[in-house]
């Protein structure tokens, strides 16, 4: 039996529009469909290492898994599609490939250099709603992560809008370029993906061929 498992993105939570929608479609065909909180046990010290850790407890030992992962929690998935030989497909919406190298110019190098100074972002958190502090271990830790190895041919489809200002489309058309397993539908819409929900669910039921059990 195949194990489905929904990564949300940075600064989110289990309860995004985009995971709920998706655990109701999973949920009327009868399969069930794991949302783990990756804010656990405390948003400060996330990091990219912290939840491969957290999702790999998660996989189980035999039975095929498909991972779908939204920005950050697709990242996610990547990684983990890369080292574990059960997850058998992926469903990336709005990757965060090349994460630091959009974010760092959008926080600018002042706060940049304060948040390394001081150890400590206040970033809003769009599932608590409030600003949080976040470590700056998070920067250190992810800069150890080269996407550019990740080469296990996992069918993968990717999922993402052109009006993308978060990560830009360019990021996954590079990934999707010299990667024959990888599927890239591009969509009229931005990072959150919001207005195209019913398209993604239907991309993603043909992709990972699911029927009413």
């Amino acid at each position: 039996m195949t194990t489905f498992i929904y990564l949300h993105g940075f600064a989110s939570s289990p309860q995004s529009a985009k995971a709920q929608y998706f655990r109701n479609q999973f949920a009327s065909l009868g399969i069930p469909l794991q949302i783990p909180d990756l804010n656990q046990p405390d948003f400060s010290s996330l990091t990219l290492t912290r939840q491969l850790q957290q999702i790999e407890t998660l996989l189980p030992v035999n039975d095929p898994v498909v991972l779908i992962g939204s920005s950050f929690g697709a990242l996610t998935a990547a990684w983990l599609g890369e080292r574990f030989l059960q997850i058998e497909r992926l469903v990336l919406l709005a990757p965060a490939f090349q994460f630091l190298a959009h974010w760092q110019p959008r926080l600018g190098a002042e706060s940049m250099q304060q948040w390394q100074q001081t150890g400590s972002l206040l970033v809003y958190h769009y599932g608590a709603q409030q600003q949080l502090p976040l470590r700056y271990s998070f920067i250190t830790d992810l800069a150890q992560y080269d996407e550019t190895t990740l080469h296990r041919s996992v069918p993968t489809l990717i999922l993402h809008g052109t009006q993308d200002d978060v990560i830009p489309i360019q990021a996954s058309r590079d990934f999707a370029a010299d990667r024959a397993h990888v599927q890239l539908l591009e969509l009229e819409s931005d990072h959150a993906l919001v207005d195209v929900e019913d398209t993604l669910w239907q991309a993603t039921q043909a992709f990972c061929q699911l029927a009413k059990t």
